[in-house]
């Protein structure tokens, strides 16, 4: 490709609405331009890369025995009213009439249609497994898109999805998009981790999401080096630690704490490690079955953090109590309130604080908190101890090979075990071997496409601009000639060079521009491409040409005739 055939359109400086690496990046290389809020397009050097982010994918699924198809990217509403998914999805999905009044959707996801292709498609045993996929724009209306292409409301994605006669077989193909999915990552040059994650609103039985290391993640993953164990903070277990509660002698005291409603700050007033504190949580778990809405506390230990998506799990569907709620529950404010003398109220402890001995917590009067507070003695044993926190760094790896260490990480592709949510409610079946119908396993595998670029650039980048993995880089090589319109020494070579790199089946790009020498070489850096050979006057005449990786320190002369076998081994070694 020669840049005065392409369209390369770079900014000094990104616009002021975009708030993270990745998004400026994008925004200044020329990657994508805004159209609307969360709605983005792809420009040539963006498209390049995105394409080749979907190559790599579509080789190894199609590797993998997944088939690909097409589906409507606009779906009848009655799929996901048949699903339960119309009302529960929220939000979100956009929903549209067409000019007779019948109710659509914009696909965010594809569950219900391909159920739907494989419950008239789909007979016998016999047919089965059966993994289709496809590469698709989806749209997803978030409530406030940021980021770029990071949580954008347009976005490609590779979704699949199996059909399977077992379970036993769905597992067997679980394993394998496991495997498939890491090849994936691996190919695109990325440092990422495959964690144990929560299933969520898709539903299922188990699932692993693929995470891109990053500072600037969203999620936060607990993992142990000394063994495999890695998994989602949301799911991550924190284990009943191992001490035994001992016996106390001293007796629970009321202490004025005014003002000191956090944790923090009553430990500091009383002096004591924030560890000795426990702090109660009032949550008003929601109706069911008719009986009314609940309130209840949580106990967590005072430097912990609650984990919703294992409450959730324990106590059911809940809320955080508002304060009049409070007052009107336990008599006072938050910041005071705690276990003790609560009457009927249910006590939801965490593993942790069930093994506490002498503890603080808020008396339930307004400017007062009580120490030496004791289970067993001072009020009953919590009727539930349960996981209920996030983990944090230092804790035991649940699989008991050391101790959890925490990062970030940008999640860019999710597993799921269906089993047979979709299948049963779409009556998605088939006759097995002795003619009786059964419902099918499912499982469903996702990858964010377009996220994936952002990931890759937040995961790589300097000063400069951006560091694209060669897999995936616009272009591998550029070639920036000194004064290509004006020495007809370095035209020909700088042509010369391409012509024999192209024929070398590099992807390369020939800056032919009529443009300063720093213009060029500031716009490659930006753009990511990872090498590049300079041609110059001065070089030539010592037979050599000045080659720089992207991140190299220092350029170096490579003799004329070295260059094309020297470029070709560092692709290959990348």
């Amino acid at each position: 490709m020669r840049a005065s055939q392409f369209f390369l359109s770079t900014l000094k400086e990104a616009p002021s609405d975009a708030e993270i690496v990745s998004h400026q990046l994008m925004l200044r290389a020329g990657l994508i331009r805004r159209l609307a809020g969360g709605i983005y397009t792809w420009m040539p050097v963006g498209l390049r890369v995105l394409r080749k982010v979907e190559s790599i994918v579509r080789e190894e699924m199609n590797r993998a025995g997944a088939i690909e198809l097409s589906m409507p990217a606009v779906q009848p509403a009655e799929l996901w009213q048949e699903s339960g998914r119309w009302e529960k999805y929220g939000p979100e999905l956009l929903r549209l009439k067409d000019r007779h009044q019948r109710d659509f959707v914009i696909g965010p996801t594809h569950e219900e249609v391909i159920t739907d292709v494989v419950r008239k498609e789909v007979k016998s045993y016999r047919q089965l497994p059966l993994h289709f996929y496809q590469v698709q724009m989806k749209f997803r209306d978030e409530i406030r898109p940021r980021f770029g292409v990071m949580r954008g409301r347009e976005f490609l994605m590779k979704d699949g999805y199996s059909f399977h006669a077992s379970f036993e077989d769905l597992q067997r193909e679980y394993r394998n998009m496991f495997d498939t999915y890491t090849r994936i990552f691996t190919r695109l040059g990325l440092k990422f981790r495959a964690v144990a994650a929560d299933t969520g609103s898709i539903g299922g039985t188990g699932s692993h999401e693929f995470h891109v290391l990053a500072d600037s993640g969203e999620d936060a993953l607990a993992y142990c080096p000394d063994s495999d164990y890695a998994a989602n903070v949301e799911l991550a277990e924190a284990v009943v630690p191992a001490v035994v509660r001992g016996a106390s002698s001293a007796v629970v005291q009321k202490v004025a704490t005014p003002g000191k409603t956090k944790c923090a700050d009553v430990a500091a007033f009383m002096e004591i490690a924030i560890t000795r504190m426990a702090k109660a949580i009032a949550i008003v778990r929601e109706p069911s079955g008719g009986d009314g809405e609940r309130f209840a506390l949580i106990l967590l230990r005072g430097d912990h953090e609650l984990n919703e998506i294992k409450t959730q799990k324990i106590v059911g569907d809940f809320r955080f109590a508002r304060d009049d709620e409070i007052v009107a529950a336990l008599g006072c404010p938050p910041g005071y309130i705690g276990p003790l003398g609560v009457g009927n109220i249910a006590v939801f402890a965490d593993r942790t604080v069930a093994t506490m001995n002498d503890f603080v917590c808020g008396a339930n009067e307004a400017g007062f908190h009580l120490s030496n507070v004791q289970f067993g003695r001072d009020l009953s044993e919590p009727a539930t101890v349960a996981d209920l926190r996030n983990v944090v760094a230092g804790d035991p790896s649940p699989d008991g090979k050391g101790q959890l260490e925490l990062c970030r990480g940008i999640e860019v592709g999710h597993i799921f075990q269906l089993r047979t949510k979709y299948a049963e409610a779409l009556k998605c079946s088939f006759l097995d071997e002795s003619g009786q119908a059964r419902i099918m396993e499912m499982g469903c595998y996702g990858i964010g496409v377009s996220r994936i670029v952002g990931a890759a650039i937040e995961q790589n980048h300097d000063e400069r601009g951006i560091v694209f993995p060669a897999a995936i880089a616009p272009f591998e090589v550029c070639i920036v000639p000194m004064g290509y319109t004006k020495s007809e020494t370095v035209k020909a070579a700088a042509d010369a060079l391409y012509a024999e790199l192209e024929s070398a089946g590099v992807d390369v790009i020939l800056d032919d521009r009529n443009e300063r020498p720093g213009v060029m070489f500031a716009d490659m850096e930006l753009i990511g491409i990872p090498h590049r050979v300079v041609v110059g006057d001065r070089g030539l005449a010592d037979g050599k040409l000045e080659y720089k990786g992207r991140l190299d320190r220092e350029a170096q002369f490579l003799p004329v005739a070295d260059v094309v076998s020297f470029i070709k081994a560092k692709l290959c070694n990348a």
